[in-house]
């Protein structure tokens, strides 16, 4: 079965947003895979958090495109 990724930005830092983004996301099926913080220079508290959630879905993994591969034949634009 093919992993799935979800991810959760924020920028309220604290415990009742992120205990409140844990509780709802891992309801719906999704388990945490990270909690990654984003510090802002002249604070020690985190100015945002990108929280990270997995499940595995059922059926074929989905076909990979690499932008490396497009940007070849489309000349480095977006889509082609």
């Amino acid at each position: 079965m093919p992993l799935r990724y979800k991810v959760i930005e924020t920028s309220d830092v604290s415990d009742e947003s992120l205990e409140r983004i844990l509780n709802e996301w891992t309801a719906r099926g999704w388990t945490l895979d990270a909690i990654q913080f984003a510090m802002r220079e002249a604070s020690k508290r985190p100015a945002m958090a990108f929280v990270t959630f997995t499940r595995e879905e059922a059926g074929p993994a989905p076909p990979v495109t690499r932008s490396s591969d497009s940007s070849s034949t489309t000349g480095g634009g977006e889509g082609a």
